[in-house]
């Protein structure tokens, strides 16, 4: 049964390591074709704590934040998958 665990955690490693990979090689070749990035807008709120346990929530404004056209995080820049349905940023 151990020796099964182990199998299985060792090929569950390597296709993450083979998909991190090739998304990586994926970025590169849109990085010469410049389609690499996309900008999206998002909205910022400002948590503020208040007297009594209360807390106050402020828009704190629109930001255009930079995202990598890719599966996993690439080159200190979120996947664009994530920026689209976290639009929100919280404080």
């Amino acid at each position: 049964m151990m020796r099964w665990i182990r199998s299985a955690a060792l090929v569950l490693v390597l296709v993450l390591l083979a998909g991190y990979l090739g998304d990586a090689a994926v970025l590169q070749i849109r990085l010469r074709h410049g389609t690499a990035y996309r900008v999206i807008q998002v909205d910022q709120f400002l948590n503020t704590p208040l007297k009594g346990q209360k807390q106050e929530y402020d828009l704190a404004g629109q930001v255009q934040v930079t995202c990598a056209r890719s599966l996993f995080p690439q080159l200190g820049y979120q996947p664009c998958w994530w920026v689209e349905r976290h639009r929100e940023q919280w404080n």
